[in-house]
């Protein structure tokens, strides 16, 4: 099971099985997006607020950000709003 937010396993595992050229242009796209999607809540979750499901998922999808902050934290500390200074 993923996280919220996230692109279920399912989801991936059915668009990684069918063939290209079997999808439509719409598929194509869909996917495309779907992908990115997943692929930045998996940068904007730090890792310590994942489940361990989703860690594996995003090992396997090479969808791991290997970091314990968040983008939004990142970006507090970069401006001196946040607790890291």
């Amino acid at each position: 099971m993923s996280d919220n937010a996230r692109q279920s396993f399912t989801d991936k595992a059915t668009a990684a099985m069918k063939p290209d050229s079997e999808k439509s242009t719409t598929e194509h796209m869909g996917d495309k997006f779907k992908g990115k999607g997943d692929s930045f809540a998996s940068s904007a979750q730090p890792e310590s607020q994942k489940s361990t499901t989703q860690k594996m998922g995003d090992t396997f999808s090479s969808n791991s950000n290997h970091n314990n902050e968040s983008m939004m934290d990142k970006a507090k500390n970069a401006v001196g709003l946040g607790d890291k200074h």
